[in-house]
């Protein structure tokens, strides 16, 4: 039982830790990120709307982490956000676009598309593992003694 609820403290800990440094990015440089919306293969109309949707969905996913009654719905956001990234930064990496649209802020932008990749993958595993460590510990069967 302990040793669950350090791992869950964990996995909450590493995604509030990614999702706020990448929505805080955004927001401090927020013009630069803005110009990297327009550069994304999606219609620039978009634009207005995603570059305050993004980040906010971020900023929201660290709060719903954090606290102990939605964390369960954090992890499923977190997963869905992180396998979305993932399948968008593999068509990269295979070119599916024909150019390289990154709209990746801070350290993050220093990396490959392959480290990207596996950056990716290693959070929709640390978000799945926290939505079964965290259905184990919401719905544990009442056993009668």
């Amino acid at each position: 039982m302990f040793k669950r609820q350090v791992l869950l403290e964990c996995i909450s800990a590493l995604l509030i830790m990614l999702f706020l440094y990448a929505s805080l990015s955004k927001f401090l440089d927020f013009q630069t990120f803005t110009g990297e919306m327009n550069n994304q293969p999606l219609p620039n109309s978009w634009t207005p709307f995603l570059v305050w949707i993004i980040p906010c969905s971020e900023i929201l996913i660290c709060i719903f982490v954090l606290l102990e009654r939605t964390r369960l719905l954090g992890f499923w956001i977190s997963f869905s956000f992180m396998t979305a990234f993932s399948v968008y930064s593999i068509m990269i990496l295979l070119n599916f676009f024909g150019r390289i649209p990154c709209s990746c802020g801070g350290v993050i932008k220093r990396l490959t598309w392959k480290q990207h990749v596996a950056l990716n993958l290693f959070f929709v595993a640390l978000s799945i593992g926290g939505i079964i460590l965290q259905r184990k510990k919401q719905f544990k069967p009442i056993t009668i003694t």
